[in-house]
């Protein structure tokens, strides 16, 4: 885009909460945290104001599989920022005296999550239906393993995770032969002397096994009573699965059009909102749907969900249906790569879990989801009796 003259550079890498070992539960985001409190040649806060400097923006996310640290800068200070990046997250100082109030910083994130009954709801449908595997714990931690945790112990996982096979660096935008250059004659390049020295045992040590059931919780605060539901999905390595649970998900709730909406909200007006998406995961992903509704009518609302899953499952599904959920999930994707922070992100998740592949790709998977194929291995699959169900009800009600 020449009259946006930009350049993100997003550094990617394994070291999100799966990675982490017993007693470690919330190191890999206490990492992210204490990453920007300096290395050994910037000082605590001089990364982002070096970067702000050059007119850039800079923010990290940990997730459940990896952790990014991304800067968006004019692509005349690419060079600036690339040097920046590489020293604040390869070399991070882990101070001793900025430990323990960034620490402090951590735990207070965790009070305010506990207190968003929400995010407690969340957590409980994850915790349930994921049991002792990773995905089913905060990616927050737990707060003893953060007081117990050392500057030791959280050096000790970045040597074991920020190494060669680890990670990647996605750029896109404006990009310059210098600055291609300059990553070869940079940090990275040293990490491919250790392209042979991964350390798997975090993922290879835990098997995933999503578990069915029933829990009906009251929760403090909650406004409104909430339905919701969790079913086990294809790993993200299985794009083409991927795609279908997409579709899936799209023709049920996306839109006043779609079948569940369409019923619940537009005919019956018995939910307030009513959603259903796939969160992609590399162990194991999962389809999560959630009603919002009165409580005196949560029964209803169950009842007609079974319904009209059932239905979708064994009755003729108009090809306009699929067309339009097509057409949906492809602008999706084709909307998210108008700026050059998304076209990174993208690029460097596929890049460090071996998809590399052109940014439409996953397009090519939709057009094998006939509506036959969807009624006969996918739509089956997301039934009441093999999902967890949680009805999340306000502790005040009557």
């Amino acid at each position: 885009m020449p009259d946006a003259d930009l350049t993100c550079l997003d550094f990617w890498c394994r070291a999100g909460s799966t990675w982490e070992d017993q007693g470690e539960e919330g190191l890999a985001h206490f990492l992210e945290h204490m990453v920007f409190k300096g290395s050994a040649t910037l000082q605590a806060g001089e990364f982002d104001r070096r970067i702000e400097a050059l007119g850039g923006s800079s923010n990290a996310a940990t997730g459940f599989d990896d952790v990014h640290f991304h800067v968006l800068v004019p692509s005349s200070c690419a060079q600036n920022a690339l040097d920046l990046l590489l020293d604040l997250v390869l070399n991070p100082a882990l101070r001793e005296d900025a430990y323990g109030m960034e620490r402090d910083v951590v735990l207070e994130e965790i009070a305010q999550y506990r207190d968003q009954p929400d995010e407690q709801v969340f957590q409980t449908l994850l915790s349930q239906g994921f049991g002792q595997h990773p995905y089913g714990r905060p990616i927050l931690g737990w707060e003893k393993s953060l007081i117990d945790s050392t500057p030791e112990g959280m050096r000790q996982f970045h040597s074991r995770r920020y190494r060669g096979p680890n990670c990647c660096l996605a750029i896109s935008g404006a990009v310059t032969a210098s600055l291609l250059e300059q990553i070869h004659s940079s940090r990275l390049s040293e990490l491919q002397g250790d392209l042979d020295q991964g350390d798997e045992r975090a993922s290879a040590s835990r098997s995933l096994a999503f578990q069915s059931g029933r829990q009906s919780t009251r929760f403090p605060r909650l406004e409104a009573a909430r339905l919701l539901m969790a079913w086990p999905m294809a790993a993200a390595n299985d794009q083409d699965s991927v795609m279908g649970a997409d579709l899936a998900t799209t023709l049920l709730t996306e839109g006043r059009r779609s079948r569940l909406v369409q019923r619940l909200r537009e005919d019956l007006q018995i939910v307030e909102s009513i959603d259903m998406d796939v969160t992609v995961m590399e162990q194991g992903s999962v389809v999560m749907l959630e009603a919002c509704c009165p409580e005196d009518q949560i029964d209803r609302v169950e009842a007609v969900i079974e319904e009209e899953l059932k239905r979708a499952s064994l009755e003729a599904i108009a090809s306009e249906e699929l067309h339009r959920a097509q057409q949906l999930v492809g602008n999706g994707l084709r909307f998210s790569l108008e700026a050059p922070g998304s076209v990174a992100a993208i690029a460097g998740s596929q890049s460090l879990w071996g998809r590399t592949q052109t940014l439409l790709s996953p397009l090519s998977y939709m057009q094998t989801w006939t509506v036959e194929r969807l009624q006969q291995s996918l739509l089956p699959l997301l039934q009441p009796d093999q999902a967890f169900t949680l009805l999340a009800l306000p502790e005040d009600s009557e």
